[in-house]
């Protein structure tokens, strides 16, 4: 019997999920289908259920589902509880579904095969929405020395930083209180980069050796990454990486194997750049 699987959102057309996770069962030797299905708001608990019903053995989940599939599982991993949010739902032998959270997960392993070290480091992070919320956790398990998490409504970044604050040393800063700070890590968690849109930041605001992360990808640096580059990173990498490494993590919750990410990482950047010149 092939196992099935799938992912729900609402748009889907664009999602590169169905691809990479193909790469992943060739790769892997597994006998899987792995389809995206366009899911009308408000019907998602519906939908999920008759997946399950029909054997389904796991979704992955994309915007703007992911509270729905928290409220849909019937047990949540530790991240997933603490990302108050769900993108991977797993049927379990007694017919449960476990919700898990990979996004952060995917982040750091995508950090790790850059070669970033993370332990000791003075993070900031743009942006305080879903997507922040999701990799907090795994960040802060890597031990960093500070976490300054700035967003453009200031309250909703308190609210953040007050959620996570046991687990290391998080706070919540303003644009002008970056003015004189330096950091080792710096992490665009907000969608303005792909609007070509940047706050402003100031011009000292990377320590010697720092690193830029933009949780956005595309097949041109996005103007975060741009502006990285400018003021001296010296290393930075968008999201396709997470994309891929949380992907990878779903599918070892799924399949108990782990898929090697950089080839499939490699192939869909070459994918992209071959798209964009054409």
């Amino acid at each position: 019997m092939t196992d099935l699987y799938a992912v729900f959102g609402n748009p889907i057309n664009h999602s590169k999920s169905p691809h990479i996770h193909r790469h992943f069962a060739e790769q892997t030797g597994q006998d899987m289908t792995y389809t995206k299905q366009l899911v009308v708001d408000g019907e998602f608990a519906a939908a999920a259920t008759e997946f399950f019903a029909k054997g389904g053995k796991g979704l992955n989940i994309t915007v703007p589902f992911k509270l729905d599939a928290y409220r849909f599982a019937d047990h949540l991993t530790p991240r997933a509880r603490r990302a108050g949010a769900v993108n991977t739902l797993a049927a379990q032998t007694d017919g449960s579904i476990l919700g898990d959270n990979t996004d952060g997960i995917g982040m750091i392993h995508d950090m790790h095969n850059l070669g970033w070290e993370l332990h000791n480091k003075r993070v900031l992070i743009l942006g305080a929405g879903g997507a922040v919320r999701g990799i907090l956790q795994p960040l802060l398990e890597q031990e960093p020395e500070s976490l300054a998490i700035v967003n453009r409504t200031h309250d909703k970044a308190e609210q953040l930083a007050n959620s996570f604050h046991d687990l290391g040393d998080v706070r919540a800063l303003k644009l002008e209180e970056l003015a004189g700070q330096q950091y080792d890590l710096v992490i665009n968690g907000t969608s303005a980069s792909l609007h070509g849109e940047l706050p402003p930041l100031p011009d000292d605001l990377l320590a010697p050796g720092a690193c830029c992360y933009d949780m956005m990808y595309g097949a041109e640096p996005t103007i975060f990454l741009q502006w990285a580059q400018d003021h001296g990173a010296t290393g930075v990498a968008d999201g396709l990486g997470m994309l891929v490494g949380q992907a990878a993590e779903a599918f070892y919750l799924w399949r108990q194997i782990r898929p090697e990410v950089v080839p499939v990482i490699t192939a869909m950047r070459r994918q992209m750049s071959d798209k964009n010149h054409k």
